[in-house]
Parts: structure tokens; sequence; C-alpha cells
């Protein structure tokens, strides 16, 4: 069994990648699930394949992430977070709408919404363990910091599930698609820490 401590980032990405979470915060591989099992990526027939799984739980991520850049690009200050906002909207609207053609290809229908415990998350916000808030990044008297702050954990999220997704991912489009995540998002991070070094003196966390 593989375990990886995850922290304060947790729950939210467990069904992604066929986890779930044990004491401590650490993630392990999960065991086949039963009809009655909560979250994503289960149903009559048991758990879903993986790469179902994976695309059910990273739309409505990216989603959130879709919205903060949103508000990013009329609230930010500083051009470079205006320039970070708009290639996140832009990539991952595209990778959004690349995982949804997949969908319907591999599985025959649309993606369906995302529901945990029978509460619907359509565009990412306020799922769990995801960190994120609109309302709060609306009212933010520092949005630039705040954005810092609240993108940078949503960010490790979403490595987290990509990294996860690829040990199980059955098509190595997508799994190519998740490496790409990674890539690109850990890149950002580490663009917004030293930001966040340079403008406010101190680390994110």
């Amino acid at each position: 069994m593989t375990h990886r401590r995850i922290g304060r980032w947790g729950l939210a990405a467990v069904a992604s990648a066929g986890l779930l979470l044990v004491s401590g915060g650490v993630l392990a591989e999960a065991p086949a699930a039963s009809a009655n099992g909560p979250g994503p990526g289960f149903g009559p027939m048991g758990m879903q394949p993986a790469d179902q799984r994976f695309i059910v739980m990273m739309i409505p991520h990216h989603d959130g992430a879709i919205a903060m850049a949103d508000l990013a690009l009329t609230r930010a200050k500083r051009p470079q977070i205006k320039a970070l906002a708009q290639r996140i909207k832009a990539s991952q609207t595209a990778e959004n709408a690349q995982m949804r053609r997949w969908y319907r290809q591999w599985y025959g229908t649309d993606v369906p919404g995302w529901t945990w415990g029978g509460r619907g998350y359509g565009m990412g916000m306020g799922m769990p363990g995801m960190g994120t808030s609109l309302a709060a990044l609306r009212t933010a008297p520092d949005f630039d910091r705040a954005f810092i702050e609240q993108m940078i954990p949503h960010h490790r999220m979403g490595v987290m599930m990509a990294s996860h997704a690829q040990w199980n991912t059955q098509h190595p489009e997508l799994r190519a698609l998740e490496a790409a995540m990674v890539t690109a998002q850990s890149r950002e991070i580490e663009q917004m820490e030293q930001w966040y070094r340079q403008w406010y003196g101190s680390s994110a966390w």
C-alpha cells in the first residue's frame, strides 16, 4: 500500500485517484467501494474507472480556479497577477474542454456534476478541502495577497490529484495531460511563492 502525507489540503481529491484519507492526514490506496459509497466515482456497478473519476473531479476543481482567475482580471492591481490569471483561465478552460470531449468519447455521456454527500459543486468552489472562497476574494482589502494565499493551496491540491491519478490512468492521452498539469501548476506555485516573498516579505505558508 502506498501512503503520502497531504496535510490540510486533503479530502477533496481523495476519490479522484482511488484514495482514502486515514489517520494523520495520510493518503492510502482505497479498496473497492460498495454501491452506496460516498462521493464521486461510485455507482450501481461500484467504483468507476480511474480515468472517469479523475475527469469528474478535476473539471470542477478547474472551474474553481477559472472563477478565481476571472475575479483577478478585474480586481488584481499587479499586472503579474492579471497575466497569471489569464494563463490559468486559458489553460484550464482548454483542459476542461478536452476532458469533456474525452469523457463523451470514452463513456458515451456528458460529465456529471460533482457531488459530496448529495450536495452539488458545479463550480468547484466550497468543495471539501479546496480552501477557496470567492466571497472572501471579492471583499479582500489586498486582493493580490488573498489571491496568492488561495491559489497556492488550490494548485497544490490540483498537483496532488493529477500526480496520484497517473498511477491508475488507462488512457495515455489523459496521463500526458495529467503530467502537463503537474508541470504547469508546480511552476505557477513556485512563481506565486516568489512574488509573495518579494511583495510581503514572508512565505505564504
